[in-house]
This record gives C-alpha cells, sequence and structure tokens, in this order.
C-alpha cells in the first residue's frame, strides 16, 4: 500500500482543517516545501496536496507554492481543490503534477469529467467524498442525490482508475479510519482506492494495509506525530 502524506494549502502555509470547516483551521508551517523535504527524507514517494482557496474559487491559487515542492522534491504530486476547467488541470499537468483530483465537478458535470478521462486518463483521479452514505459536494456543504455506490459505478465506467475515499466524519477527528466501507468498495469495484479521513495510528495503517488497498493518505496523524511516516512506509512496502 502506498502512503500518501497530506499537505493543505491555504496562503502559501501548510494547515489542516477538521471536518472541512475553514472556520476551524490549525496552520501547522510556514514552509510547505520544508514538509515535503521531509516527506521524501522519511521515504515517501508519494504525497497529495489540497489547494484550500482554489477549492473555493476554481484557480490554481497556490501553483507557486507546489511548483516549488516539485522543483525540490522528486515525488508524485497529486493536487486537488476546486479542479473544475480543462484549463486548470492543464496548468497543473504543465508544471509537472502527476495526478489531478477533480471532487464536485465530476459530481455535477458528467461531460466535463468525461472529456479529462479521455484527454488525461489515469492522470485523473476522483475524491469521493462521502457523508450518510452518499457523495457531498461543495466544500461537503451539500449532499447528492448519488450513493458512494452509484457513484463509483459510474466512475469504473468511465474508466477512472484511483478514487481518493474519504469518509467526512472521520476526517481530522482522529477516531480512526472507516474500514468497514472500504473493504466493501474494494471488494465491489475495480478501481484504486486511496484512503483519506481519519487515518490516525499504526493500527489504522495496517487494518488499511490487510484490506490491500492502494493507498492511504496520512495529514493530521503525521503534523500531531500520532503517526510515525518512515515507521508507515516501512510497515507498508511503499514503492
Amino acid at each position: 500500500m502506498k502512503i500518501f502524506p497530506a499537505i493543505d494549502l491555504f496562503g502559501g502555509k501548510a494547515v489542516r482543517l477538521y471536518k472541512g470547516d475553514y472556520a476551524q483551521m490549525t496552520v501547522y508551517s510556514d514552509n510547505p516545501v520544508e514538509i515535503a523535504l521531509d516527506f521524501e527524507k522519511s521515504g515517501a514517494k508519494y504525497m497529495h496536496v489540497v489547494d484550500l482557496e482554489g477549492a473555493k474559487s476554481g484557480g490554481t491559487d497556490n501553483i507557486e507554492t507546489i511548483k516549488k515542492i516539485l522543483s525540490s522534491t522528486n515525488l508524485f504530486v497529486e493536487v486537488g481543490g476546486g479542479i473544475r476547467s480543462m484549463s486548470v488541470i492543464k496548468t497543473y499537468i504543465d508544471a509537472g503534477v502527476s495526478r489531478v483530483i477533480l471532487g464536485t465537478s465530476a459530481v455535477t458535470d458528467s461531460e466535463f469529467l468525461e472529456t479529462a478521462v479521455k484527454t488525461y486518463g489515469e492522470k485523473i483521479a476522483v475524491g469521493v467524498d462521502i457523508k450518510d452514505g452518499f457523495v457531498a459536494i461543495k466544500g461537503w456543504t451539500e449532499k447528492s442525490t448519488l450513493t458512494a455506490f452509484d457513484f463509483c459505478e459510474k466512475l469504473e465506467k468511465l474508466g477512472v482508475k484511483t478514487v481518493i475515499c474519504t469518509d467526512i466524519s472521520k476526517d481530522g477527528a482522529m477516531q480512526g479510519a472507516n474500514h468497514n466501507l472500504y473493504k466493501e468498495l474494494f471488494s465491489k469495484f475495480k478501481i484504486d482506492f486511496i484512503a483519506s479521513g481519519g487515518v490516525s495510528s499504526m493500527e489504522d495503517i495496517i487494518k488499511l494495509k490487510d484490506l490491500n488497498l492502494y493507498g492511504a493518505i496520512v495529514g493530521k496523524a503525521y503534523y500531531t506525530k500520532a503517526i510515525d511516516l518512515k515507521e508507515a512506509i516501512g510497515v507498508c512496502n511503499d514503492n
């Protein structure tokens, strides 16, 4: 299983939100590049980035910080946050981003999703954020009419290879991941699932690895030192 340590960017700083709430933001570092270098030093090969300002604006507000991370490391960097146009996808891919993550736009604009997958193939991932069994959109403030399983079925048919799946109730809460959800998804679909939300201990990492998931995102647990990144990568034989 691949470990994706995460940086959420706001104003060029590394921050974390509690359950997606901008009013509950903790700033962890003024220097995200330093954090990315620490990821690499710990043995990470992959990294998950969310542009929290882009999530609101639909732009690439933190692109300069992302470019610095790309030029300073050899990490495989995936980026999400408000990506809803082909021009923004192109900006990220041209900058050297390995994979972009579509969120709300993948739910609300099927034509855009299809065009993106046809144009960029495996460089397109989709974030499936789950609230009470349904896919949440617009920064988790609204529930769509799609169940998580219906949406994943649609994504599989379209040829989406990678899905970042977040149980919103667990995100940033340090209460453990929703292992039953990931187990069920993995058994139903031939998709590379990345677990996100609540990955808060080595026990979580080991349980997710035993499910044969493609990857897991380590966010707040890295910053609070609840998970030793080097140890997690070692346990997962991350490659």
